[in-house]
């Protein structure tokens, strides 16, 4: 007996498609280049946002008080490193951890790598000597760090890689105070600086280990 062509009158495309179902997954994001992942941490010193690579560096502790802000500082990395920037993750559970023993008065040092690709050359160039600088528990003034850094002019230059630095606590502009000693801006605010230097003042021990204070 003759089967009937039922294929008769079939587009031959759709006859070649026929019975094809291929497996759908969701795309690998985190497989993208340059791939970010972003959390909102709320700690004893304000809201921060953490940035990171899926590698790894770490790309922003960022003072976010509001939704508003955070916004802001996700559009900014989105512009300036990569579009692709997800929510939670586990690249980013490392730095938590740390960040909660540091405010916790259990650890003196990030043992975090960072990304300064937020920053101009000048800015990476004070923030990436800052820790080194001027260590836990001590602080310098803006003109101390600029000599530090041979550039015993540019202390208001150095004052304002401060103020935009994209690692707030991670890399400790906190430390670095007026030349009489007093608190000026600090971007988490007056009374979260105050809290970072008496956290780290609080055993003189402790802080006596670390290198000599910038001179």
């Amino acid at each position: 007996m003759t089967r009937p062509d039922t294929t008769a009158g079939t587009d031959p495309l759709e006859a070649a498609l026929a019975g094809f179902a291929p497996t759908m997954r969701p795309p690998a994001l985190d497989g993208l280049p340059g791939a970010l992942r972003y959390v909102v941490e709320d700690t004893a010193v304000g809201r921060l946002l953490l940035t990171a690579r899926t590698d790894g560096p770490l790309l922003t502790c960022l003072y976010v008080p509001d939704d508003e802000a955070v916004d802001g500082a996700l559009d900014r990395v989105a512009r300036q490193v990569s579009p692709s920037v997800l929510r939670g993750g586990g690249v980013l559970d490392d730095v938590r951890r740390q960040l909660a023993e540091y405010l916790a008065g259990r650890r003196q040092r990030f043992d975090v790598r960072v990304d300064l690709a937020l920053a101009t050359p000048f800015q990476r160039e004070v923030l990436g000597r800052l820790p080194d600088a001027v260590p836990y528990g001590r602080t310098a003034s803006y003109g101390q760090l600029a000599r530090e850094l041979g550039r015993p002019a540019a202390s208001r230059a150095v004052g304002g890689a401060l103020n935009h630095n994209p690692l707030c606590v991670v890399v400790p502009c906190h430390r670095v105070v007026a030349a009489d000693g007093a608190l000026t801006g600090y971007a988490g605010g007056l009374d979260a600086k105050r809290l970072l230097l008496d956290l780290e003042r609080a055993d003189p021990e402790r802080a006596g280990d670390a290198a000599p204070a910038v001179r």
